[in-house]
């Protein structure tokens, strides 16, 4: 008897494609074939630098043929493959931060690639990244600088680079990043992704190496909201053996109709016509979806992003890297020990006032938000070429936060979208975002408005 022919794109690897494909008979060791290929032609032309550790083919053959003797049906995730970013444990393989000299092998996987294993995924590596998590733009690597997906001469966005990167270039269907800063959504904006970057809590940090302890978030880049979901509600849950994890009961998803924006005179793009004229469109766009927006004070919000980096915060990422600065400074990059550094320079009495400000900016901003169902910004207010990164790494990159910085200090939900491109091909991102525990409407939101924004 004749095979039946395969009929699906193998290329499209999203969740909904590659679970038609195992329908119609594709194997989670033909998937592996073809992405052993992928991944080693990626290799040989180096040219965006996805990747830190690659597993090995055998390997992953292996997995695939264990894979296989298990029922789809019961595995949410039955041979999805996604990518790691580095400061994510998965057992067996080295973690890096982007530290060479930092690198441990850790035992067990981190709860959440657990958890996505469990149920069925399949892990294809760890990837770049901003040294130690610390910057919004690809660049600040020794495993090379992250170039964009789109256009190579562009960054990738940080620090969750090499995540973005993987979805992007087809490599993974998802991937796992961080985001403390904004990593989660500025490379999903640079690489026309979706990024989810979850309430702070809703997933386990335990295996995580931390930026800010008590502010990170592992976040979500996918091609599509739909799947994004879907890895979600595997990754979500308390983990008790996590002290910031949060037994969080999500809100039940509702229509979002009010919308709140930033008032004319508080939007910056710095200098970039193009993405100010973008997100125009998008706000009309919005409205002629029928709903109601309404420029509101972006003031407490754009204050507390400000803490961030020129505030004690910056002693938890010190606290990361303490001993290997002190011993070893060589070993760190120069731009990531002149940020981090500064944290010396705050006192116990600093850190106090600063908690007790960020409440005061809490309360103002949170003042804001009920006055609509969601707020809206643009992801970043323009996209720089490598060489203006690296020639002004500081400035540039706290322009990248400037709609970013804010989110965990002030325990928002967020999630980044694509919404149009500029002349030259270079995409545009917008961020959704709302109180804690609202992802499940900001994830019905993004599915209503994907088509429409894109």
């Amino acid at each position: 008897m004749t095979a039946r022919p395969l009929t699906f794109d193998i290329n499209d690897l999203s969740i909904a494609s590659l679970r038609a494909a195992y329908v119609q008979g594709l194997t989670p060791l033909q998937l592996v074939e073809h992405l052993i290929g992928r991944m080693q032609v990626d290799s040989e032309q180096d040219s965006h630098h996805v990747w830190i550790h690659r597993l090995e083919a055998n390997w992953l053959r292996d997995y695939a043929r264990q894979l296989a003797s298990k029922n789809p049906a019961d595995l949410p995730l039955y041979g999805i493959p996604f990518a790691i970013k580095d400061n994510i444990d998965l057992a067996g393989v080295p973690t890096t931060a982007a530290c060479p000299d930092f690198a441990y092998v850790p035992a067990e996987s981190a709860t959440v690639v657990q958890k996505l294993m469990d149920a069925g995924a399949i892990p294809l590596g760890k990837t770049n990244l901003d040294q130690f998590a610390t910057g919004l733009n690809g660049t600040r690597s020794p495993y090379g600088v992250a170039r964009n997906s789109i256009n190579p001469d562009y960054i990738a966005g940080g620090s969750s680079s090499g995540s973005a990167l993987a979805v992007a270039l087809n490599l993974a269907s998802f991937s796992l990043g961080t985001d403390t800063a904004g990593s989660g959504r500025v490379p999903a904006a640079f690489n026309q992704l979706v990024g989810l970057k979850p309430t702070c809590g809703l997933l386990s940090n335990r295996g995580v190496v931390p930026a800010c302890r008590s502010l990170d978030s592992v976040s979500i880049f996918a091609k599509n909201a739909a799947d994004s979901l879907i890895v979600l509600e595997v990754a979500q849950g308390f983990d008790p053996a996590e002290p910031y994890s949060k037994p969080i009961q999500l809100a039940a998803a509702k229509r979002l109709n009010t919308v709140g924006i930033p008032r004319a005179d508080q939007l910056q793009f710095f200098g970039d016509s193009e993405y100010t004229a973008l997100f125009a469109k998008a706000v009309e766009q919005l409205k002629a979806q029928g709903f109601t927006l309404t420029e509101l004070d972006f003031t407490p919000f754009l204050d507390a992003a400000k803490l961030l980096y020129a505030g004690p915060w910056l002693a938890e990422r010190y606290h990361v890297v303490q001993d290997l600065i002190q011993q070893q400074p060589d070993s760190v990059l120069p731009v990531i020990r002149q940020i981090i550094g500064k944290a010396t320079q705050y006192s116990a009495v600093d850190c106090f006032a600063a908690f007790y400000q960020l409440a005061e900016y809490k309360r103002q901003a949170d003042q804001i938000m009920a006055l609509v169902d969601v707020m809206l910004t643009p992801t970043t207010g323009s996209i720089f070429t490598v060489t203006d990164m690296l020639a002004n790494p500081v400035e540039l990159n706290n322009q990248l936060g400037y709609y970013t910085n804010f989110m965990n200090l002030l325990d928002f939900s967020a999630i980044a979208l694509p919404a149009g491109q500029r002349a030259d091909g270079l995409p545009f991102g917008i961020t959704f975002f709302a109180q804690a525990a609202q992802d499940l409407s900001l994830l019905t939101l993004a599915q209503q408005l994907e088509q429409v924004l894109a």
